[in-house]
């Protein structure tokens, strides 16, 4: 895993790689790879940051904006109708159809409203710093959706890593509340990826350590 991940990388996250992720990656999309690559090696995180209010909508996801934006990458929602064609079998042939179909049938919303915090390319990037962890189920099933409709090939998640709960500790009770084991945490990804949740969509998850923090404010 290391030859395709930065040295500079590794001791700032952990990283898990589902489905040849890191490869397709590296192999298929070098740029869109080493544009994320330099977002995570830029990435520090004060201690004023985890401190405030907000959950994801905290400064910190706008420091993945703030790099990602500039460079191209979207956040996009889709939505889709499902067209149904009944073709009827031919009188007194067995396994033969006629060619144009006999009805057909829409299901509006079959496809509805999955939306990705980051695509560029085929490439897919979310962010869960502290939400409730069922929101990695939205993620993964946009995820899975956007792959089978041939939009993305891969999808990098980046989270917190529980090496980040000495950080917590060391700033308080109430901070260890905030940030609780049933919220967004590498724990709660790696669950639902060891039991496929994301379909056939390869996905890299990347966890932030404690060494992206700095103490004191920015």
């Amino acid at each position: 895993m290391e030859n395709y991940i930065r040295e500079a990388l590794l001791d700032k996250f952990e990283f898990h790689n589902y489905g040849h992720a890191l490869e397709i990656l590296s192999e298929a999309f070098p740029n869109e790879w080493n544009e994320i690559q330099d977002c995570l090696e830029n990435l520090t995180i004060s201690t004023a940051d985890i401190m405030a209010a907000g959950g994801n909508e905290t400064a910190i996801p706008k420091k993945f904006d703030d790099v990602l934006y500039p460079l191209g990458w979207r956040e996009i929602r889709i939505t889709g109708d499902l067209l149904v064609k009944l073709y009827p079998r031919r009188q007194n042939q067995r396994g033969r159809f006629e060619k144009h179909p006999s009805d057909e049938k829409i299901i509006e919303g079959y496809i509805d409203g999955h939306n990705i915090d980051f695509i560029k390319g085929k490439v897919a990037f979310d962010l869960e710093w502290n939400s409730k962890d069922q929101t990695f189920d939205r993620d993964l099933l946009a995820m899975r959706t956007y792959f089978d409709c041939g939009l993305i090939e891969v999808g990098v998640i980046v989270t917190r890593s529980k090496d980040l709960d000495d950080v917590f500790k060391q700033l308080g009770r109430n901070i260890m509340s905030k940030y609780g084991a049933s919220t967004t945490w590498m724990g709660k990804l790696e669950y639902r990826l060891k039991s496929r949740r994301n379909g056939g969509c390869p996905i890299l998850a990347v966890g932030i350590k404690k060494a992206c923090v700095e103490y004191g404010e920015e």
